[in-house]
């Protein structure tokens, strides 16, 4: 079996719908079942939604349960170099092989009917999760909540709302209370949901849903606290004060997303060296992440390289504020976005810390932003801009003139996914 072999398989599946987004439940419960319900056989699941932040929580869960000694499931999209980091089977990246085998089994299932690319390989890591032993499994949503094809759990353990803002606005509504709606899809009756920060448009919807549903509530700033306090993370909660370096994973944002982490251990009983792990040892790539070796980073020469996959406005204010708080040196953006995402409300707040923006379109990506659209939009957001034909091309224009520099190339995961691979 070549290595190749998954990447045959996952393009036969792109064929099977004609969307690559259909929000619907039914083409998933029809293979589940064609499968004997992978979904039923589980270890306890742990089910996280929300806008911003979901891959960084679910990354510290993992490292504290991991601390912990237990083994864990997990489940995450979208990849950035390689489809197998998707899923991870009691701690390891799925093999080839067994990636190839899985996929072959669940089309054979499948009988070429209508399915989703997302929906197939969905139930392709249902399958090998229900197939192997672990104590926890880790969800991921991928979009919205209600009819997202991970939302097939009767029961899970725990369920997690991370904060919810404005994006994929075609596929979940307009407005705040629309999108928290389908984001509180999750909740199941009787089952404690972890709520991050939220604006109150959110969080009343989540609240009315979980006051239906009899699903208690731990939410952020009523029953847990967390806060930078003198370069160190403290944590509070009816059970008492933890007192925690701050997280690995850079941002003030991250204090945030390692407070919902900590909600979700102490809720699982886990102590605070787990709960310190969770903080200190979570790794998360493509959140504002330094890059230290590789290709990319030897044209850069001396100007520090940073790669960050995050694409709405929310994302977009997260990172300036991180940026701000670097040490001081000229920071340029290399910037490449999907046709699908609001670019102005993204690049808006990075008018304050950034000295230039190079603009790139997205190899290979049909709903890429066009170099010269994204250039647009960042001279409408007041910074400085330039079109570049490639990233390498983007790196060696700007050490020409700032050796010295600060360069983060953003803007979409699909960007930083490519950017992984060249700089391997």
């Amino acid at each position: 079996m070549t290595p190749q072999h998954s990447d045959i398989i996952l393009e036969r599946l792109m064929s099977l719908h004609p969307k690559i987004i259909d929000l619907v439940l039914d083409r998933v419960w029809r293979l589940l079942a064609a499968l004997d319900h992978p979904e039923r056989r589980l270890p306890p699941v742990i089910h996280v939604a929300g806008t911003n932040g979901k891959g960084s929580v679910q990354a510290m869960i993992r490292a504290g349960l991991e601390a912990g000694g237990k083994a864990v499931h997990a489940y995450t999209s979208p990849h950035l170099a390689r489809f197998h980091e998707r899923i991870r089977i009691a701690g390891e990246l799925i093999t080839e092989q067994a990636l190839a085998e899985l996929l072959e089994e669940c089309e054979q299932a499948n009988s070429g009917e209508s399915i989703t690319y997302f929906e197939i390989t969905t139930c392709a890591a249902l399958l090998a999760f229900a197939r192997s032993p672990a104590d926890y499994t880790l969800l991921e949503v991928g979009l919205g909540g209600r009819l997202d094809a991970t939302n097939v759990i009767e029961r899970p353990a725990l369920t997690i709302i991370t904060p919810v803002s404005l994006d994929h606005q075609q596929y979940l509504g307009e407005t705040l209370a629309e999108i928290a709606g389908e984001k509180a899809g999750i909740l199941k009756r009787g089952v404690t949901c972890i709520v991050g920060p939220q604006d109150d448009a959110a969080l009343d919807v989540i609240e009315a849903k979980a006051a239906r549903l009899d699903a208690p509530l731990l939410t952020w700033g009523q029953h847990w606290h967390v806060a930078e306090e003198n370069g160190r993370l403290v944590y509070q909660d009816e059970t008492g004060l933890l007192d925690l370096p701050l997280p690995a994973l850079i941002g003030r944002h991250q204090v945030q997303n390692a407070g919902i982490a900590i909600a979700a251990l102490r809720h699982l009983r886990f102590g605070e060296a787990e709960c310190a792990a969770a903080v200190t040892d979570a790794f998360w790539p493509a959140r504002l992440q330094r890059l230290r070796q590789g290709s990319l980073v030897e044209a850069a020469g001396r100007a520090e390289l940073w790669l960050d996959g995050g694409h709405n406005p929310a994302a977009g204010e997260a990172l300036a504020e991180a940026l701000g708080r670097l040490p001081e040196r000229p920071t340029h953006l290399i910037c490449g976005m999907l046709n699908t995402k609001d670019i102005g409300g993204y690049l808006r707040p990075l008018a304050r810390v950034a000295a230039s923006l190079h603009a790139v379109s997205i190899p290979g990506e049909v709903n890429t932003l066009s170099a010269g659209q994204t250039h647009a939009a960042a001279t409408a957001a007041g910074i400085r801009s330039t079109v570049s034909d490639t990233v390498v091309g983007a790196i060696h224009d700007i050490v020409a003139t700032d050796p010295g520099a600060l360069i983060l190339i953003c803007g979409s995961l699909y960007l930083a996914g490519n950017v992984l691979r060249e700089n391997s």
